[in-house]
């Protein structure tokens, strides 16, 4: 058996915080930390929190949720910014596992406790991980599927998971599968509840599910008291605020400050406002008003890369609205479509040169192996000229000022989200790029949390989201399983193929270092190609703003997640 404890044994790829931005990190302090104060950190604009058990919903699967999440609730595994195993921040002592990677035995760290003094062990483990496999099933209907399915072979590579011990859990695979994949992507998704506080309904999972679903945006609900995590709920105010204070029993770094507040905010300006006047101390800086964030004389700014990748989300279900999945369908649609983003432009009138081109499923930047250099030349970069004479090479003609073939209008409405002055200037450049090739796009704003939210099942209602992101990868192994292989959780657009399939598998066969990063270039080139339902836009930094005298949020950051730490965090007086 191979061992993965404290040392790192198992290293797939470095970063580094100077690689994430190009900023002084002026929180690096000799000074000693001191206890007290509170920590209000803004959120997104018109975004809040809506799910606060730590097994994610599909239509609730947002960055915000996760951290709301990582306040109260500890993973099984975690790696740093290194990409390397790290017991400090997780349950998990030891990792270890057979030479076939079938077989991976995890050892818990016995240190860890509930908040009601009830020891975490392998049963709330096992609990877990059978709502998480019984949630990714798709031939039952529960009142909330796991947003996980697809994700690290969840739940068809998954074979058994017992409790060999009160402290040891093993896992069972159906076939052999790369250890560094599956430990990062598979085991990383477990992030364990108490089964004697959840485990309402023993006998019925469905019952188990639809409590789970009552329960899951009411963070006063006595269940969510019993955490492992640094933090317990509070108090909060819907569309206001949502308040955590220190886990007295938790058996962690202890927090410094005595008080953490995730802020709603209404738009940028009234979070730009916020920063300026002091009444929030870690927040961001919108694309729209880089030009004056020099008036935050008490802030300062870093620029901070996650691993991941920014997209549009295109519908290919023959059920979408008008035809426009049937057309989605075909690839010379989605060259034209990727040929009138315009990136550089973005860039540069969005966001002022922050942000780097990006025409695949893992940005370049933060630099890491698995960023393909094939893909340094961007196979669509900006032409809309091209665009417009592939359509017409593939049977498209201009119809009144619309591309159309066999009655279908490359004409369609696109879902964005509300209250980002900057995604709106993106939304306008997108709108006119298109439209120099005969495509129209009209586009209606919503709630970010109800763009989210539309999937597989809701085909009939949408065409095109923008939700003002993209996606991040939790762990260091950016396969494409949850978001591209056919029917996976996170795969809203019904994109199919089997080649890609094949390639996803690929990614997470055994094999050498050197064999997983050609299968994950591999990977990423036919991405890149095909263009997979998804609508490449440039990667931007989290342009992260912050207190001169809040110190410590860079010490930890981690660009695999962009995880942060309040909990390290201090406040000089």
């Amino acid at each position: 058996m191979k061992n993965l404890a404290a040392v790192g044994a198992l290293t797939i790829l470095s970063l580094a915080i100077a690689g994430c931005g190009s900023s002084t990190n002026t929180t690096a302090t000799t000074a000693t930390p001191q206890s007290g104060g509170a920590v209000v950190i803004a959120l997104p604009e018109q975004t809040s929190p809506n799910w606060f058990f730590p097994e994610l919903s599909l239509t609730a699967d947002t960055t915000v949720n996760s951290e709301i999440d990582d306040m109260s609730y500890e993973p099984l595994v975690y790696f740093n910014t290194k990409d390397q195993f790290d017991p400090q921040h997780c349950l998990a002592s030891s990792v270890k596992w057979n030479s076939k990677g079938t077989v991976y035995t995890i050892q818990l760290n016995r240190k860890w406790h509930w908040s009601n003094g009830a020891p975490v062990t392998a049963q709330d483990v096992v609990f877990t991980y059978q709502l998480m496999s019984a949630g990714s099933q798709s031939n039952v209907s529960y009142a909330w599927a796991y947003a996980g399915a697809g994700s690290g072979g969840m739940p068809t590579l998954w074979k058994s998971v017992v409790a060999t011990g009160r402290y040891t859990v093993q896992i069972t695979l159906n076939q052999p599968s790369s250890q560094e994949w599956f430990v990062r992507n598979g085991i990383g998704q477990i992030y364990p509840v108490p089964k004697s506080v959840w485990n309402k309904y023993p006998h019925s999972m469905s019952q188990e599910f639809q409590f789970i679903q009552n329960v899951s945006n009411s963070p006063n609900n006595a269940v969510y008291k019993v955490v492992d995590g640094p933090y317990q709920f509070q108090a909060m105010s819907p569309n206001n605020y949502w308040t955590f204070v220190p886990n007295p029993k938790y058996d962690g770094h202890k927090s410094y400050v005595k008080k953490v507040m995730f802020q709603y905010e209404t738009s940028a300006t009234a979070e730009f406002t916020a920063l300026k006047q002091g009444t929030v101390n870690y927040g961001y800086v919108p694309g729209n008003l880089l030009g004056v964030h020099s008036e935050l004389t008490n802030d300062v700014l870093t620029p901070l890369y996650s691993l991941g990748f920014n997209y549009i989300q295109l519908n290919m279900s023959p059920k979408a609205p008008n035809g426009i999945g049937k057309a989605f369908d075909e690839l010379p649609v989605r060259q034209a479509l990727q040929l009138g983003v315009n990136q550089p432009g973005i860039i540069n009138a969005v966001y002022h040169g922050y942000g780097v081109v990006d025409d695949t499923t893992l940005a370049p930047k933060p630099k890491n192996i698995f960023v393909d250099p094939a893909l340094a030349k961007d196979p669509y970069a900006y032409n809309p000229a091209r665009g417009k004479k592939i359509l017409e090479a593939n049977g498209w003609h201009e119809v009144n000022g619309v591309m159309t073939k066999h009655g279908i209008k490359l004409e369609f409405t696109m879902f964005a989200a509300s209250g980002s002055t900057s995604y709106d200037h993106i939304d306008q450049i997108l709108q006119e790029g298109w439209a120099q090739e005969g495509i129209i796009c009209h586009i209606q704003y919503q709630q970010f949390n109800t763009v989210v939210s539309y999937s597989p099942s809701d085909a009939s209602q949408w065409a095109v989201l923008n939700w003002n992101g993209g996606w991040g990868y939790s762990s260091g192994y950016p396969s494409g399983g949850v978001l591209f292989k056919t029917g996976a959780a996170e795969n809203s657009g019904s994109y199919s193929s089997n080649t890609m399939n094949t390639l996803i598998n690929n990614t997470y066969s055994p094999g050498t270092p050197n064999q997983a990063i050609q299968r994950m270039y591999n990977y990423e080139e036919y991405a890149a190609k095909q263009l997979p339902a998804a609508i490449f836009l440039p990667e931007f930094p989290n342009l992260v703003v912050h207190a001169k005298n809040l110190h410590g949020t860079l010490t930890d950051y981690n660009p695999i997640g962009g995880v942060i730490f309040p909990s390290h965090w201090w406040i000089s007086k």
